[in-house]
């Protein structure tokens, strides 16, 4: 578990992770030294992936929507490898409560969106499907800010 400085740490990492060590040490009173050792670290593999935050509309991306799908037991694998390798899926969850994956797609346009769920139906056995299409991003990424 980490401790309440490391927290602050990735704290600051998590408002600009491009912040020379020696600014956060400035804004959480812990030396350079322990921040480096710590970064080096890892912090105990908390931090898992140094990637950018886009803005999809910016790039062209104007659809963009939660899939919650429910599929026939024997079609999970299949429909895991699907989606995990579909170039519209930005993130993939395993869910519970009678439904089996939870999607994040992001797509040009809304046809594309509609295409992309039309194709999964035809190729796998789904049960049940819920479609929830993001209007506006209110907050993304705050936790520990």
């Amino acid at each position: 578990m980490l401790k309440a400085k490391e927290l602050c740490v990735l704290s600051e990492l998590r408002q600009d992770s491009r912040m020379k060590l020696t600014e956060i040490s400035k804004r959480t009173r812990i030396p350079v030294s322990t921040i480096h050792d710590r970064m080096k670290g890892g912090f105990e593999g908390a931090i898992t992936k140094m990637t950018a935050l886009l803005d999809f509309r910016s790039l062209g991306y104007t659809a963009r929507a939660t899939i919650i799908l429910k599929v026939d037991k024997n079609q999970r694998d299949g429909v895991r490898a699907f989606l995990s390798f579909s170039s519209a899926v930005n993130n993939l969850f395993k869910i519970n409560n009678g439904y089996d994956f939870m999607v994040d797609g992001v797509f040009k346009t809304f046809i594309d969106l509609e295409n992309f769920v039309e194709d999964l139906e035809e190729r796998f056995a789904i049960r049940d499907k819920q479609v929830y299409y993001i209007i506006d991003e209110i907050e993304r990424e705050k936790f520990l800010l």
